[in-house]
């Protein structure tokens, strides 16, 4: 049984009294082989529901919540074990690094209390050194093209609300300057869009509104939110749950297209290929690989990647995600070895770490959150028995909501550790006022999507 002599570390488990499920090689590797998925698959598995770009969103938030750099070959089976160097809370830290006192260089000296943008060609992109690296408060927002635009995104988003503030309601509390009133004012603001725009669009609306139900605490009173989390509990602190980090978040992988056009100028690219990006025989401009500063003409529409309000005349199409299921797209499964040093094919990293980590089965999961486990023919496994937890959620998705979003095990999951992590912040909105709706300019007055804060942040919504 996987236990140790914490009530709960930095990682942590949902279901400690869960017994694990550890597969074997070859049972990883025949599921893996199953999870292929054969070209062209797209746009049969177009999910309209969800944009493209929702994605590489989740990508960003899961950044900002977790950082776990251990080789998957050295991971140990106590998840106690692990280091989270993020603090598991939506503060973007990932953007913010420790604050302008301690890491100088991601702030503009000549502007206080802004962003350090680079710009090059013409174009936007993340600050870098001479050797084209990131200087960012998290390198694995360098990765892919599309992420270190959201990084970017953020950025701006950030200092249009440092010019603006002296136009917002806000009040500064003694001894706040203006960054870090702006700070809360971006964090509120990311904050809320995470739950009621993504992480709605994720695991659905009836989830969701279960686990953050809003309404008055007395009749006639001003609506407020108030979590229900049912298995998703701490003792001193929030911890990380490796139920929610290496099996149900990862949904996201079965998401990415394998390929994506992201402006006007550039053809459809993929993600990854699986040549080394740091070849000088691989085309640099094949791909969209990250750690390298951004080619001239690179820089993104974000119309092509999410459904921006006011942009619907352009004739540009807003690229689907895929449905969440267990087909992945060829690129993930050769991916280079700068992203993949010791396991190629994604799905075969997915499944070895849930092995390693030891984690229970979905079916085990299931019966213990009160849900009817799905059957051996429903779950379509290369043999009948316990399935990964990993795969387990995302063939949930597929069969009882044909992947437009997570089922009940795997959004109940994602849904809580949002909600948790989120209540147990003393710095949040939902913490300080639980009350509190958004105020900067959005399509929806008292909402703020995704789309209100790309367009409020005034980058990518130019044609290149």
């Amino acid at each position: 049984m996987p236990g140790s002599k914490l009530d709960e570390g930095r990682f942590g488990r949902m279901f400690r009294r869960l017994r694990p499920f550890v597969p074997d090689k070859e049972l990883i590797e025949s599921i893996a082989t199953a999870m292929a998925d054969t070209p062209p698959a797209e746009p049969a598995r177009d999910n309209p529901r969800i944009p493209a770009g929702y994605t590489y969103l989740g990508q960003f938030i899961d950044h900002d919540i977790t950082f776990d750099p251990t080789s998957i070959t050295d991971r140990r089976n106590d998840p106690d074990a692990l280091t989270n160097f993020r603090t598991p809370r939506f503060d973007l830290d990932n953007v913010y690094g420790s604050g302008p006192a301690d890491q100088p260089y991601l702030y503009n000296s000549a502007n206080p209390g802004h962003l350090l943008v680079g710009r090059h060609d013409d174009e936007f992109d993340l600050p870098r050194n001479g050797q084209g690296t990131a200087i960012i408060g998290d390198p694995r927002n360098d990765e892919n093209i599309i992420v270190s635009q959201l990084h970017l995104t953020m950025m701006f988003f950030h200092n249009k609300v440092m010019e603006r503030l002296a136009e917002l309601p806000v009040t500064k509390a003694p001894g706040e300057d203006d960054f870090t009133v702006a700070q809360r004012v971006v964090r509120w603001h990311y904050q809320w869009m995470v739950v009621h725009d993504f992480l709605k669009l994720i695991v659905g609306e009836a989830t969701l509104a279960d686990v953050l139900p809003r309404r008055p605490l007395v009749a006639g009173g001003e609506p407020v939110e108030r979590p229900n989390l049912c298995f998703y509990n701490w003792r001193n602190q929030p911890f990380m749950p490796v139920e929610f980090a290496a099996a149900a978040y990862r949904f996201g992988h079965s998401m990415i297209r394998s390929g994506y056009k992201f402006n006007t100028t550039v053809p459809p690219l993929p993600i990854f290929t699986s040549e080394s990006i740091s070849d000088p025989n691989t085309d640099p401009l094949s791909h969209l690989g990250g750690f390298r500063t951004l080619p001239p003409l690179w820089q993104i529409e974000w119309a092509r990647l999410f459904a921006l309000h006011g942009k619907k005349d352009n004739g540009v199409q807003v690229a689907a995600s895929r449905r969440i299921d267990t087909k992945i797209a060829p690129p993930l499964l050769a991916l280079p070895p700068e992203v993949a040093p010791d396991v190629a094919s994604l799905a075969a990293r997915n499944l070895t770490r849930g092995a390693m980590l030891r984690l229970p089965s979905g079916q085990d999961v299931s019966r213990a959150m009160g849900v009817r486990p799905l059957s051996a023919a429903e779950l379509g496994m290369p043999e009948p028995g316990p399935a990964p937890l990993w795969y387990y959620v995302l063939r949930e998705a597929e069969v009882r909501n044909k992947g437009e979003h997570l089922g009940p095990v795997g959004g109940r999951i994602v849904a809580e550790v949002f909600v948790g992590l989120l209540a147990a912040d003393p710095s949040s909105y939902l913490r300080n006022d639980p009350s509190w709706i958004p105020f900067l300019p959005s399509s929806v007055p008292g909402d703020f999507t995704m789309s209100d804060l790309i367009t409020f942040s005034g980058f990518g919504l130019d044609p290149v």
